[in-house]
């Protein structure tokens, strides 16, 4: 009694009467909570008993038996636990030693839980009470305890109960990796995707180093986001981190997809999350398609929307029937032997393959370069087959879509479009494809960079008149009617009346060739500024690729100002000094470093050896390096197990109950490594249950 009397002593009742106003000094919370004998851990400690059900007024009345525990338990755990290795004919052992169970099957294999009809009379009741009953009637220790045999009120299969098993999955599924996190730096990986039924949904995945100096990515939740602005956004974000006892200002690094509200410079996420945390760096992940990006840019040029379209659209109808594919072949194949008896092209091996329509697509696996150069290549037998369907089709519809396709194809606007987006697409292509590649050569990509903004100013400023006579004699070849550049430009949307004061050479030249090529430099330059570039500088030199051939200490140095939250004016002189020793130790003395293929290795083995106690800034450096999302496809993975778990069939799932199926389908890894006896302790926590463990 003498304790609970002198409860106000050290500020035990500053918050249940006082108040408490010193919210800026963190250290004041440390005082506040004590030692483990404090007045504040001792009411945490009655709190925790408050909640344990084994402690509460209604278990002490409802007191039961061991008999009856161990059989709601045995239910539960055959409702939870997972066909790891199904064997059957070792159906013979402890229940309890079992791993057959519905929820963990149907969660890691992303299948569906419930039945359009349940009752006794159905065939089948859906797949956790089939496998179940499947299971039941080959295990004699449970067959006298589940389903029909256990008590009414009890059975522990009712969709209230597989819900809320399934949320305890993901508890515990989360809670594990935020234990693995442990409270570290991490950087943020988010996008937008609709599900379904059109709901705007908000995947969050974590990027971060582990105790092993592993990284790892981990999907932990997705949010139903009813107002995709930047504001909501990252309201939404930082109330789900809140939860889990993180914040913004851990965050070291951002990735997104090219959404204006994402990644934008005034008002983006992006942005909003770099005011609270300065070393949030934005880069552009080399895992998406840089092009696809450029040519978003270039959809601002109305003409160059209209020829994206049309592409889609003539391939689309081109490629629709097996008919209409042999016409192309058979044409393309005239056309290539007519050109080779006038000598027009070359034979050798590999020359003058047959080619593909290829199908661009707002997706990192479809490439606008490739369909805009074989569009070029193919035209003449793309028009005669259009030609074909004009006069051929039976669908009155499919004939005049054809017509149409026809008419703007053959004009000298879709012919300068087409072979300036070629040229532009094409400068860009190396550098996009050296982004791609699995494995990441930033030095190289860095140059790459430099090179096509260079040879962008150049086609700029010296090669337009040239594609002019280029696209000249493509539309002389192809009967085209080129305009007289000297008269005034009329709008094809607007009334022939109000005729523009320029004529079409400069519509051209400064509405369209400039306007586009300065849309490509303004993006490279965004994506790739003076800060990404020295963040990327920085971890090339870091990369223990070939010896640590590109190490260089004044580069990393420049990186790490950069943090200057984790890396003050003394720091500085203590990682000089660290990364000094470091390079002699790892490229000269240690020979576990010879063979290190990158970033991740490299982290590894400074764990594994030790040497991260070292040279504790200097792993701190390789830390961040790995934290910046350069190729990652986390978000996207995610995106396709959205599309399996709600489909068009489980359509009605709601929000949380999709989270919980999605977060231990995706994390089946951690997942499996969940005890049952986590999650039934869990999920005997969430609420007060009829039985007792």
């Amino acid at each position: 009694m003498g304790k609970d009397e002198d409860i106000h002593q050290g500020g035990g009742n500053v918050f249940s009467s006082l108040g408490f106003k010193s919210w800026q000094k963190k250290k004041r919370f440390g005082i506040h909570v004590g030692k483990s004998s404090s007045i504040h851990n001792h009411a945490k400690r009655k709190c925790k008993d408050l909640l344990k059900q084994k402690q509460s007024i209604q278990t002490s009345f409802d007191r039961q038996s061991s008999q009856t525990k161990l059989e709601y338990k045995i239910r539960l755990k055959a409702s939870i636990e997972v066909v790891r290795n199904l064997d059957i004919t070792a159906m013979d052992g402890p229940i309890l030693n079992k791993r057959v169970s519905p929820v963990r099957l149907l969660l890691t294999q992303g299948l569906e839980f419930r039945g359009h009809r349940e009752d006794e009379l159905s065939l089948n009741k859906g797949n956790f009470l089939e496998i179940l009953s499947w299971y039941a009637e080959r295990c004699d220790k449970i067959c006298d305890l589940v389903l029909k045999k256990a008590p009414k009120n009890d059975q522990l299969t009712s969709h209230k109960i597989q819900k809320d098993i399934i949320i305890a999955c993901k508890i515990e599924t989360v809670k594990a990796i935020m234990d693995d996190l442990n409270g570290d730096f991490f950087a943020l990986l988010v996008d937008e995707s609709c599900d379904v039924l059109r709901k705007e949904q908000l995947p969050i995945v974590l990027r971060y180093v582990n105790r092993c100096g592993s990284m790892v990515e981990h999907f932990i939740a997705i949010v139903h986001v009813r107002n995709t602005s930047t504001l909501c956004l990252k309201e939404v974000i930082v109330d789900y981190l809140a939860q889990h006892s993180l914040s913004l200002s851990y965050v070291h690094g951002q990735c997104y997809d090219g959404a204006s509200n994402m990644q934008g410079d005034l008002r983006g996420l992006k942005t909003l999350i770099q005011q609270e945390s300065k070393s949030s760096y934005f880069i552009h992940c080399f895992a998406h398609q840089l092009q696809l990006t450029l040519v978003a840019v270039s959809k601002k040029c109305l003409e160059m929307g209209e020829l994206v379209l049309l592409v889609s659209n003539v391939l689309n109808i081109v490629g629709g029937s097996f008919k209409c594919m042999d016409d192309l072949r058979e044409s393309q194949a005239e056309k290539v032997q007519e050109a080779l008896d006038m000598g027009e092209l070359e034979t050798d091996k590999g020359l003058n393959q047959e080619l593909g329509l290829a199908r661009a697509a707002d997706t990192r696996w479809g490439s606008h370069y490739k369909s805009f150069k074989n569009f070029i290549s193919m035209f003449g037998s793309i028009i005669n087959v259009l030609d074909t369907i004009v006069v051929d089709a039976r669908a009155l519809e499919e004939r005049a879509k054809a017509k149409g396709y026809l008419n703007t194809c053959q004009t000298f606007e879709v012919a300068f479009m087409l072979h300036l987006m070629r040229d532009v697409l094409g400068i860009t292509n190396e550098l996009n494809t050296s982004l791609q590649k699995k494995e990441q050569d930033i030095a190289n990509a860095i140059l790459l960079v430099e090179v096509a903004k260079k040879r962008l100013q150049k086609l700029r400023e010296e090669e337009c008149d040239s594609l002019i006579d280029k696209v000249s004699a493509f539309c002389v070849k192809y009967n085209i009617l080129i305009p007289n550049f000297d008269d005034f430009y009329v709008n094809s949307g607007r009334s022939r009346r109000k005729v523009a004061n320029y004529t079409i050479l400069h519509h051209y030249r400064v509405g369209i060739f400039f306007k586009i090529i300065d849309w490509q430099v303004q993006e490279l330059n965004a994506r790739f500024n003076e800060v990404t570039m020295n963040l990327l500088v920085g971890v090339a030199c870091l990369n223990p690729v070939d010896s640590f051939s590109n190490f260089d200490i004044n580069k990393i140095l420049i990186m790490a100002e950069l943090y200057p939250d984790d890396f003050d004016e003394n720091i500085m002189v203590t990682l000089k000094n660290q990364l000094e020793t470091y390079i002699v130790d790892v490229r000269d003395v240690d020979e576990r470093f010879s063979n290190l293929q990158g970033l991740v290795d490299l982290s590894e083995t400074l764990v594994k050896t030790k040497k991260h106690l070292n040279y504790p800034f200097v792993f701190r450096l390789v830390k961040f390096a790995l934290l910046l999302p350069v190729a990652t496809a986390t978000v996207e993975r995610t995106f396709s197990a959205i599309k399996l778990i709600k489909s068009e069939l489980r359509n009605r799932m709601n929000d949380e109950f999709m989270s919980g199926c999605l977060v231990p389908y995706v994390e089946r890894k951690i997942f499996n490594t969940i005890s049952d006896e986590t999650i039934m302790n869990t999920f005997q926590e969430m609420k007060t249950r009829r039985g007792q463990l």
